[in-house]
C-alpha cells in the first residue's frame, strides 16, 4: 500500500487481483479511517476498485460491525449517497510503553482515541513491577471506559531497543533482567491476548502514520525524545526497518559539542540530558514539565533548546540529504510548547547553516506527542488483524505460531 498526499484526501492503492479480497477490505477500511467519512463512490475513486467490488466489501464491513452508516451527503442531484464511518467501539486494544523513567498504559478504540490511561513515573522499573501495574490496572481501565473484555483484539508493547543494556545514569545492575524477558509471558494475565512488541520510536512513527500527520505525508522522519533519543523512518507510507531492524537510531550518532568535543546526540537531546542540564542550574525535570514554570526554569530550558538545536544540526543534515523526508516530526514526553519551541529552533538552525542541503524538510511537532509510543503500540494489533500491510500481496505470510512477534 502507498499513501500519497492529495488536497483534502488521501489516495490509497487497491487491487482487483484474484485472492486479494482481504487486502482490498483492509485498504477500504483504512481509507474510511483516514478520511473520516466516505461514500461508496468516494471509496471507488480513492482505492481504484470497481463500484461492485466496493459494494461487496462495504457490505461485509457493515456485517462485521467495523463500519456504520452516518447519514447522507446532501447537495447533489438525485438520491444522496450514504456516508460510511468507522465504528469506534467495534474493537479495542491496549498499548503499553515501558521506558527507563516511566510506564504508561492506554486503552484505545478502533478510531485510535484514548479511552483510559494509567501512567507511573518510576526510574528503571523491573519486569515484576511492570507486570503488577498492568494486572492491577487493566480491569479498572476497561470498567472506567465501559469496554468489555471480548472487544479487545490484542496488546501492543513499545520499548526502547536494548532496554536493560544501554548504560544510562542510575541504571541498576538488576535492570539487565529485561534482556531475557518474554513479553507474552509477562502480560499473560489477566487476559490471554496476542502480544506485539515494537521499538518505542517505531511504534510512535507507526501511530503517527495511522492517526497523525502521516495520514497526509507519504514520507517522514519521526524523532522521539524520551529517556534516550530514537528515530523512525516512514517511506512511501511504510515503516522502513533496515537490514537488522535498527534504522533511525538517531541517539547513537555523534555530534560536536559546545566545548569542541564530540558526543552521542542523546547525551543532551533526551529527558535524561535535560535533567542533567537542569541539575547544573539547581533545577529538576519536574520544574521543566510543570504547567507554571518559573522564570529561572524558562531561562534554563531555553538554553537547553538552543544547545539541542545546535546538537541536532548534524543528524538533521544527514536525514535531509539521505532520506529526503516530507517532514521531520518531533514527539516525546515533553510539554507541547517545549516541543514546538525545539522544532522551531531546529528549523531555524537548519536554514541558517544548511546552504549545502538540496532540500530542507520542515521540522514540526508530531500530532501524537506525549503518549505516542503507547498509542502507537495499541495500534499494532489493529494493523496486524485489520489494516493493510505493505507488500502483503507478494511476500510469503509470516510465521503466526508465536504469540509474541515484532510487528511487521
Amino acid at each position: 500500500m502507498s499513501v500519497l498526499p492529495t488536497p483534502g484526501r488521501v489516495r490509497l492503492s487497491g487491487t482487483n487481483l484474484e485472492r486479494a479480497a482481504d487486502h482490498n477490505q483492509r485498504v477500504t477500511l483504512h481509507a474510511i479511517r483516514v478520511n473520516g467519512s466516505l461514500t461508496r463512490v468516494d471509496l471507488a475513486a480513492i482505492t481504484g476498485l470497481t463500484p461492485p467490488a466496493i459494494a461487496n466489501i462495504t457490505k461485509r464491513l457493515l456485517g462485521d460491525g467495523l463500519i456504520e452508516e452516518a447519514g447522507q451527503r446532501r447537495g447533489g442531484r438525485g438520491q444522496p449517497p450514504t456516508k460510511l464511518v468507522i465504528k469506534r467501539d467495534a474493537c479495542h486494544a491496549i498499548g503499553i510503553n515501558i521506558d527507563r523513567d516511566h510506564i504508561t498504559l492506554v486503552l484505545v478504540d478502533f478510531a485510535g482515541q484514548t479511552l483510559a490511561r494509567v501512567s507511573e513515573e518510576v526510574d528503571f522499573a523491573l519486569p515484576g513491577h511492570v507486570r503488577d501495574l498492568y494486572r492491577r490496572s487493566v480491569r479498572g481501565m476497561l470498567d472506567d471506559a465501559g469496554v468489555k473484555r471480548a472487544s479487545l483484539v490484542g496488546l501492543g508493547v513499545a520499548v526502547p531497543d536494548d532496554l536493560g543494556l544501554v548504560d544510562l545514569p542510575g541504571r541498576p545492575a538488576t535492570y539487565a533482567e529485561w534482556d531475557a524477558i518474554d513479553m507474552a509471558e509477562l502480560f499473560e494475565e489477566p487476559f490471554d491476548l496476542p502480544v506485539f512488541v515494537e521499538n518505542d520510536a517505531a511504534a510512535a512513527a507507526m501511530g503517527e502514520m495511522q492517526l497523525g500527520l502521516g495520514q497526509k505525508l507519504s514520507s517522514f522522519f519521526y524523532i522521539l525524545i524520551s529517556s534516550g533519543l530514537g528515530g523512525g523512518i516512514v517511506v512511501d507510507g511504510a515503516y522502513f526497518r533496515g537490514a537488522d531492524g535498527r534504522s533511525g537510531e538517531l541517539g547513537f550518532l555523534r555530534a560536536p559539542t559546545e566545548d569542541g568535543g564530540i558526543q552521542q546526540v542523546q547525551k543532551l537531546v533526551s529527558l535524561s540530558g535535560l535533567a542533567k542540564h537542569l541539575a547544573a542550574d539547581g533545577l529538576t525535570l519536574a520544574d521543566a514539565l510543570a504547567a507554571d514554570r518559573s522564570a529561572r526554569a524558562e531561562t534554563s530550558i531555553q538554553t537547553w533548546i538552543d544547545r539541542v538545536a545546535q546538537r541536532l544540526y548534524v543528524p538533521l543534515e544527514a536525514i535531509n540529504c539521505l532520506v529526503n523526508p516530507g517532514m521531520v516530526l518531533i514527539g516525546g514526553r515533553l510539554p507541547k510548547d517545549l516541543v514546538e519551541r525545539l522544532a522551531t529552533a531546529a528549523q531555524a538552525r537548519l536554514k541558517e547553516r544548511g546552504d549545502n542541503i538540496p532540500v530542507i524538510a520542515p521540522v514540526a511537532r508530531a500530532a501524537l506527542s506525549e503518549d505516542a509510543p503507547a498509542v502507537g503500540a495499541a495500534i499494532l494489533p489493529f494493523s496486524h488483524f485489520l489494516l493493510p500491510k505493505p507488500g502483503a500481496l507478494w511476500k510469503a505470510p509470516a510465521d503466526t505460531t508465536r504469540r509474541t512477534a515484532r510487528h511487521a
